[in-house]
């Protein structure tokens, strides 16, 4: 059975169909404007969170963007993306798979909605400044580990947590708050950017992104 993952344009889905490409998996893309349970109701019937990703593999359905690649590569033994338990970077590399949601993409997500998405009579724009200087607070853990130069985040190799950090720094640039990246974290992203799969996944469900324009 074919994987399918619901998908919005250039949003936290992003992570799954990138992690798919890059594995050379098999997947099916259902692509709708943001955000779909406004634009889509029917979609709460399938995911009754209405957010994006949502996956199902078989008997197995899930929702979070960082979880997923984490269980692509477990499930299918694509542990040239991962690392196992008995390796010495394993928690560092766990650590980075969570730290892009839970400590990067959070504030962003929060940002979003107090400048996109309440009306501007609210008066939400300094809740939404400091969520922005939360998510560069919360960049000095990447700052730090990126100073020598390395090229990927562990074991000198390309693996999913670059796929979760990279999009996190990816949709900072995208909301026009990057500003304040290091010229470290600038050259990571732009590499990651580069490869072929991102390019790839970066472009489904754009003709979506135009419509609600």
């Amino acid at each position: 059975m074919t994987i399918k993952v619901w998908h919005t344009h250039q949003a936290r889905s992003m992570r799954v169909l990138w992690a798919l490409e890059e594995m050379g998996l098999d997947y099916e893309v259902i692509s709708m404007a943001f955000p779909p349970r406004f634009t889509q109701p029917e979609y709460l019937e399938i995911n009754e969170l209405g957010t994006i990703p949502y996956m199902i593999d078989g008997d197995t359905h899930m929702t979070e963007s960082c979880g997923i690649p984490l269980y692509l590569v477990e499930r299918y033994g694509k542990h040239e993306f991962g690392l196992k338990p008995d390796h010495p970077e394993y928690g560092d590399y766990l650590n980075w798979l969570f730290h892009s949601d839970a400590t990067l993409t959070f504030p962003q997500t929060v940002y979003i909605r107090y400048t996109l998405q309440e009306p501007p009579e609210r008066g939400l724009q300094e809740a939404a400044t400091d969520y922005m200087k939360w998510f560069h607070a919360r960049l000095r853990k990447l700052n730090k580990h990126l100073e020598d130069g390395r090229e990927y985040l562990v074991d000198n190799r390309f693996t999913v947590a670059d796929i979760t950090i990279a999009y996190a720094l990816f949709l900072g640039e995208n909301l026009k708050i990057d500003e304040r990246y290091k010229p470290q974290v600038r050259d990571y992203l732009n590499r990651m950017k580069e490869r072929p799969a991102f390019q790839k996944v970066a472009k489904i469900g754009e003709e979506f992104t135009q419509i609600t324009k």
